[in-house]
């Protein structure tokens, strides 16, 4: 009895040695690796987004532009961006060569109005403005409320930096019908949140184009988002925020009946 007590205990002892080491193993990744910990992934999604979003109405001028495959200017626009709470934005086309027209966004429509026409024009948000920016990459300045977050893990924040792990990469489905991008990859700073690049994918899960976003020298704001496609010949698009200052715009500028029989609105 003896002895078959002993052969017994040595299996025992054996499964608990084991689970003991895998315990201790699984303890070890997590203090090691702080994005193994419970983060609140919306509130990073809300940190990412003031980066681009101070307030919650909001007037930017931005400038778009775009380059030759050699990197020469090839043409560039101007838009003043009022960007609303709610999901709502306007935008005011302003170089000459486009005067006058205005896209409204309400949540998930999108509009176009022609200075000479009283009908809006319903787009998607993928319409081309300039280049290879969209409609919705000048319209929407945020991911939190429109994407749901699931945290890959701690990656270095650029593809061929390999030496340091100092970005979250998180990975965002579309939570609604409206948005620009059904799928994006993000990666951002690891302590502040703040955005550093993204790979954006279309409804077809192809891979439409990789953003690089600039930050000024407090890095407290992103001034340019750069926008290199992935489907044709990689050309380059800079978005630039050249200004920002909170405002909120009257009601009737957020109704497409309205925009359509006003050509001016300041």
């Amino acid at each position: 009895m003896k002895a078959t007590a002993m052969l017994l205990a040595r299996p025992i002892a054996s499964l608990a040695a084991s689970l003991a080491a895998s315990l201790a193993a699984t303890l070890a990744a997590l203090v090691a690796s702080p994005a193994s910990w419970a983060l609140d992934l919306d509130t990073v999604l809300r940190n990412a987004d003031h980066y681009r979003m101070s307030a919650d109405n909001l007037q930017v001028d931005t400038l778009v532009q775009t380059f030759t495959l050699s990197g020469e200017l090839d043409k560039e626009r101007r838009y003043t961006v009022f960007a609303q709470a709610g999901r709502q934005s306007l935008v005011l086309m302003q170089s000459p060569a486009e005067k006058g027209q205005k896209v409204l966004m309400l949540g998930d429509d999108f509009w176009l109005l022609m200075p000479n026409s009283q009908r809006p024009m319903r787009i998607t948000p993928m319409q081309k403005l300039l280049g290879d920016a969209s409609t919705g990459d000048i319209a929407t300045l945020s991911w939190s409320g429109d994407y749901r977050a699931t945290l890959v893990g701690e990656e270095a924040c650029q593809p061929d930096d390999t030496s340091a792990r100092g970005c979250l990469h998180l990975s965002l489905q579309a939570a609604r019908k409206g948005v620009t991008y059904q799928r994006i990859e993000l990666w951002l700073g690891k302590t502040r949140h703040e955005p550093v690049r993204a790979d954006l994918y279309v409804q077809s899960d192809k891979l439409a184009k990789q953003a690089q976003f600039t930050l000024d020298k407090a890095r407290a704001m992103v001034t340019d988002m750069i926008l290199i496609d992935q489907l044709g010949k990689q050309k380059r698009t800079t978005v630039s925020y050249l200004s920002r200052k909170p405002r909120s715009v009257p009601a009737e500028w957020l109704n497409p009946m309205f925009l359509a029989r006003s050509p001016s609105l300041e």
